[in-house]
């Protein structure tokens, strides 16, 4: 899931929105921090060398027979019968050459972009061919304060979050001898992006109705997201095949090889932690200092998922609000907290609340909960008061607009590219057992998140989607340097138990707990989760492991 940056640039938006209007109108004031850069006259056309990185070329082929794998299930739902369209005009040719010396032979040419410098670049659409069609990837770069010593990449999570917008509030006067790059993912963004269809395709999807209850419902679902996964096959064509996380991790240690580094800095949040972990997989050895914040789970252990994470993060909140008052006239316990949404998010299911024109669903009211609930406290009084509006006054646009900044929908009603690439990506990474597993266990899911389990959904997109799943690799990272595994405490989207699992599973995991709530220890956390992150990349200092902030 995304980071903390974009939910906070998502809150920003919401109260940009909400302080037009009479309710609600929480106190809570949030800043979006800003970077000084060079100017545009002084960006422009630089193109670093690569002395350092020519005796560390990206590896040509990928051989998914050198890793282990997990035991990854075929879905009989999956529409592998649509074969991808005639699509050349997704593409652009190859560079003059020929095959990865196309590549090699090439550099940076950076332009200036406001604050920042920028470049497009041309990377196959296949790194197992070389001579195929090319797609590009679009970069941001903050140089370092003084002589850089690496380049440090970065990436916000989703999968599909911009790293160029997150690049925009990072802070990178933290790594001062560091030039740090935010770029677009193949399939995302300003790169070649995936395309599901137009907007009321989108709508369309989103407006499903997640929490099936009878067999007309399950069909109309199903029915649903096979239409949609049609509609990105037509629109995007064999880009869907390419956009797994060994992809991009092949191409990040091409970025890497460009700018002229001969190991990897790397600092991933959420989904992140997920490209990390697949690139140390794939490459031990060219590990240099990388950060893995708030991390997913690479593990085969279930009994955290999620939706579990959510509805625990729920929790907190609910005992918050029980001694607010009338600032969150909800319920005095957290039990009559939960009780009240519960009752309130079963109503929306069959009596969705119109909102201009348009309707606060069951599962749009859950994921604007949940949009709050990723920044931690600093989001209650958002939450309590957009609670209190659709609950006891029956305007419920707040939580819709909450919604539609997580889900990627814009104010004019457009999507932005976040939610094709979502799926896309998503689908290619996970294996999955097909849609009677999915019935199945859907409502052990249910059972462990007793208030948002079933609002927030069981969407089989992947069960259905027209590609196969990319090889599945169990992720140990034999040979690596340390890897810094950050875990938040109170996290909602990715819950810390996945941290301990990720580092425990990692051979030279190094596990930092920060007591706290919100998706992001590293954004979110304290002065004692700074200065370790800090000390890691700037001065290889490896915290002390289990390390409590």
């Amino acid at each position: 899931m995304i980071a903390a940056t974009l939910v906070a640039s998502c809150l920003l938006a919401f109260t940009a929105c909400t302080s037009k209007n009479a309710a609600p109108t929480p106190s809570v004031s949030a800043t979006r921090a800003t970077t000084a850069g060079p100017s545009a006259s002084a960006t422009a056309s630089i193109a670093p060398a690569r002395d350092k990185a020519d005796a560390n070329p990206p590896v040509a082929f990928f051989d998914p027979k050198a890793h282990a794998l997990m035991e990854g299930p075929r879905s009989p739902d999956r529409q592998t019968m649509h074969p991808a369209a005639d699509d050349d005009t997704h593409f652009a040719k190859a560079p003059a050459g020929q095959g990865m010396k196309r590549y090699l032979s090439r550099k940076v040419s950076w332009h200036g972009c406001g604050k920042f410098q920028c470049a497009d670049i041309p990377v196959p659409l296949d790194w197992d061919d070389p001579d195929g069609p090319a797609i590009t990837l679009a970069l941001k770069r903050k140089p370092a304060e003084g002589a850089a010593k690496a380049t440090l990449f970065i990436n916000p999570g989703g999968p599909g979050g911009s790293g160029q917008e997150m690049l925009d509030s990072f802070q990178s006067s933290a790594f001062a001898n560091h030039n740090v790059i935010g770029w677009d993912l193949r399939g995302t963004g300003a790169s070649t992006h995936v395309d599901c269809g137009s907007a009321k395709t989108m709508d369309d999807l989103f407006n499903l109705d997640a929490s099936p209850d009878d067999e007309a419902e399950w069909n109309e679902l199903i029915r649903g997201a096979k239409d949609f996964a049609r509609s990105c096959r037509a629109h995007s064509g064999s880009l869907l095949d390419h956009v797994s996380t060994i992809d991009t991790a092949r191409d990040l240690d091409y970025l890497r090889y460009l700018v002229g580094d001969e190991k990897l800095d790397y600092l991933g949040i959420s989904y992140g932690t997920f490209l990390g972990a697949t690139y140390a997989e794939l490459y031990p050895g060219r590990v240099g200092h990388m950060v893995l914040d708030s991390t997913v789970n690479i593990t085969n252990h279930d009994t955290v998922s999620q939706v579990v994470g959510f509805d625990r993060a729920f929790g907190d909140f609910a005992k918050w609000c029980a001694t607010q008052g009338k600032q969150c006239d909800v319920g005095t316990s957290e039990a009559d907290v939960r009780t009240a949404t519960l009752g309130f998010l079963d109503r929306l299911d069959a009596h969705p609340i119109k909102v201009n024109g348009r309707e606060l669903t069951q599962s749009l009211a859950a994921t604007g909960i949940a949009m709050f609930l990723y920044s931690g406290k600093p989001a209650y009084t958002y939450l309590a008061a957009s609670l209190v509006a659709a609950m006891k006054g029956g305007n419920a646009s707040y939580l819709l607009m909450a919604s539609d900044l997580l889900n990627g929908r814009n104010n004019n009603g457009q999507w932005q590219t976040i939610a094709s690439a979502f799926p896309a990506i998503s689908c290619l990474d996970q294996a999955d057992f097909g849609l009677k597993y999915l019935r199945q266990e859907w409502p052990k899911e249910m059972s462990k998140a007793p208030t948002l389990g079933k609002a927030l959904g069981a969407m089989p997109t992947c069960e259905v989607w027209t590609a196969r799943p990319a090889p599945q690799l169990y992720m140990t990272a034999q040979g690596a340097a340390p890897i810094l595994v950050l875990g938040a405490t109170g996290d909602p989207a990715t819950p810390y138990e996945q941290a301990t699992w990720m580092a425990d599973q990692l051979t030279s995991g190094v596990l930092l707990t920060w007591r706290g709530t919100g998706h992001s220890a590293w954004e979110l956390g304290n002065q004692c989760v700074k200065d370790a992150v800090e000390g890691y990349v700037n001065g290889g200092k490896v915290p002390k492991n289990d390390t409590v902030c």
